[in-house]
């Protein structure tokens, strides 16, 4: 019976952190030698066809920036890798059934009903592709994908955050693992 007491616990921590998760999916090229690149540069033609604010892709560059410097990359004129970004906004929408109450059933002596109900909610999510272009061949070589909730409020603070959040999650995967 202890055990029982902690499962509301349980409850409200698993839809605290399933909200703040960012889903991450990369990709490479297999021959790419990733050992090799040691400084990287924004794209800029890239980056200008992104469709977010100014404000919101100089935070997202300030992340890529940080990652790729604490990585050990350096930011360079004549760079190994070129980095670009591309976004994606849409409304994600959840219904969520509730089926409170103690079962359906009906015989002669008992009828029984639960409170049905449903709940739901409607969330902005976004998608920030981070890709890593070999600047000689300039040719893709890896790509980042990280969607998640946005922050839609006028809160600065958590804002920067967030984008922080999912640019660490992506570039957690850089470089990949290689056979």
């Amino acid at each position: 019976m202890k055990s029982l007491k902690f499962l509301p616990v349980l409850l409200l921590t698993f839809i605290v952190t399933s909200c703040t998760t960012v889903r991450v999916a990369t990709d490479y090229d297999r021959k790419a030698n990733f050992g090799a690149y040691q400084s990287f540069a924004f794209y800029k033609p890239g980056i200008d066809k992104a469709k977010i604010s100014d404000l919101d892709k100089k935070r997202i560059l300030r992340a890529i920036d940080a990652e790729l410097t604490a990585k050990g990359m350096i930011k360079s004129e004549n760079p190994d890798l070129l980095v670009s970004i591309f976004t994606k906004e849409r409304e994600r929408v959840d219904v969520y059934n509730n089926n409170f109450g103690w079962g359906w059933g009906w015989n002669p002596w008992w009828y029984g009903g639960g409170a049905w109900g449903s709940t739901v909610s409607r969330t902005q999510e976004g998608t920030l592709y981070i890709d890593l272009i070999d600047a000689k061949s300039n040719e893709l070589v890896w790509q980042g994908i990280g969607s998640a909730r946005l922050i839609t409020t006028s809160d600065i603070e958590k804002k920067e955050a967030r984008i922080r959040e999912i640019v660490s999650e992506i570039l957690m995967k850089y470089p990949p693992e290689t056979p």
